[in-house]
């Protein structure tokens, strides 16, 4: 059993690696200022069930096969670029279809099942998560006293409530935009254009990045 100390040091880097900017957190803001902070707290569930993916493979082992195989991390890779250009384009499709809607048009909510799904697979193709994970999880454990994989996922579990914090507060911030956007259909094309390019351009970070 890790000691207190441990857990409480690892639980404060988790917050303070939450609260960073980063694809997550920003896909996040980005869902919560369109569809309201209720949607981004459906993508935050979303994400942190793919954070026990992550979880489980480092705690198996499967992170290695990324860490020494090219081949699997690049097809995961671009298999996550791929859905967020696909998110990108339903983006830029919304905002097309509004400026042709009569006024007082709205967009059409995807509903909040569609958002968590969203955020699973947006967390699971990313390669990067798993390695980060292999890098950022063992450096708290010990394996003097055993059950190094039990460690992986108390460890795992903290990170994830670190991040359900720390993402929350996020989706009540976009929740506040998404008030303030939907007010009209000028505001509610300019945020969907502005997702789009959110999406495009972490497509676009996830491809130049190397393992």
């Amino acid at each position: 059993m890790l000691s207190p100390e441990v857990l409480l040091t690892f639980f404060a880097a988790s917050l303070l690696l939450g609260i960073a900017p980063g694809p997550d957190n920003i896909f996040v803001l980005t869902q919560s200022a369109v569809y309201g902070v209720r949607a981004g707290l459906a993508t935050t569930l979303g994400l942190v069930t793919g954070l026990c993916v992550h979880t489980t493979a480092v705690a198996l082992g499967v992170a290695a096969l990324f860490q020494t195989s090219p081949l699997a991390f690049a097809i995961l890779k671009y298999v996550g670029a791929a859905y967020l250009l696909y998110l990108a384009w339903l983006s830029f499709r919304a905002g097309a279809l509004l400026t042709h809607a009569p006024d007082g048009g709205r967009t059409a909510f995807p509903g909040y099942g569609v958002l968590y799904r969203r955020g699973i697979v947006m967390n699971v193709t990313n390669p990067k998560v798993t390695l980060f994970f292999l890098a950022f999880l063992p450096q708290f454990c010990n394996p003097a006293l055993g059950g190094v994989a039990g460690q992986v996922l108390t460890l795992g579990a903290l990170f994830m409530l670190a991040t359900i914090l720390v993402f929350f507060s996020v989706a009540a911030l976009g929740g506040r935009l998404a008030l303030w956007f939907n007010r009209s259909r000028r505001g509610q094309i300019l945020v969907h254009r502005a997702a789009g390019l959110v999406f495009a351009a972490l497509a676009a970070a996830l491809v130049l990045t190397g393992s």
